[in-house]
């Protein structure tokens, strides 16, 4: 195992032995099987890696442990749009922010120095201590950019812009609530209005129909190449 996360191992047991915490030996299973994970997992990505590891806990010991894992700081707690709760390790010292592609959902972690720097210099320029921040950037990842050219989510299209319907992300409760909007694969849409924030409107055969922004993200559009020009 990481020499790292030995050290994490060691403290959560001397922290949780300190704090009267019971089932000491289950709950570093847990952290066992969750820190040998580089990605970032779900309540239900966690429990199907305990079980294949044949550590068979209820769901509700799981969930408090997660939970007791994020409030000592052994593990972070992340809501990503468009996706569950997800948890990642906390390495003390450690910061990153994160790249979601919402084709795939694959999360990329990224570190910049300057970046680092420049926010701080933002800040101490409006006179604001920063205590902590992350920074969330949603696009698509390059491997979905190869497999769909052209193909971005309507939120990102402009003002003017039309495109071609050609798939759903979502569940089936999406696609039925954007089916009964009178939206389907193969519909041309024209952005009315989209200010990068809030509501996107278009129009669909004649219609004008108010989207709103995570819905807008779910629809997977290919440029059609002709912009017309909005009054």
């Amino acid at each position: 195992m990481d020499p790292i996360h030995q050290q994490e191992k060691r403290q959560f047991k001397r922290l949780f032995e300190r704090e009267g915490i019971d089932q000491i030996q289950d709950r570093m299973a847990i952290l066992g099987v969750f820190l040998g994970q580089e990605a970032h997992v779900s309540f239900k990505d966690l429990m199907d890696l305990l079980e294949r590891k044949g550590l068979l806990f209820e769901p509700d010991f799981v969930k408090k442990t997660l939970n007791l894992m994020c409030r000592y700081g052994f593990a972070s707690k992340e809501k990503f749009e468009g996706q569950p709760t997800r948890y990642e390790h906390r390495h003390l010292g450690l910061h990153h922010d994160h790249l979601i592609c919402t084709k795939c959902r694959k999360i990329v972690e990224f570190k910049n120095q300057q970046m680092e720097h420049l926010q701080v210099e933002i800040a101490a320029t409006h006179g604001f201590h920063m205590l902590q921040h992350k920074m969330e950037i949603y696009g698509l990842c390059a491997d979905c950019v190869k497999e769909r050219v052209q193909l971005m989510p309507l939120s990102y299209a402009q003002e003017g812009e039309r495109g071609i319907i050609e798939e759903f992300m979502g569940g089936a409760g999406a696609q039925l609530r954007l089916a009964t909007m009178g939206l389907r694969s193969g519909d041309e849409v024209e952005v009315i209005t989209n200010r990068g924030e809030g509501q996107v409107v278009v129009a669909v055969n004649a219609t004008r129909l108010a989207l709103g922004r995570g819905i807008a993200r779910k629809i997977m559009v290919k440029p059609n190449g002709d912009r017309r020009d909005l009054p």
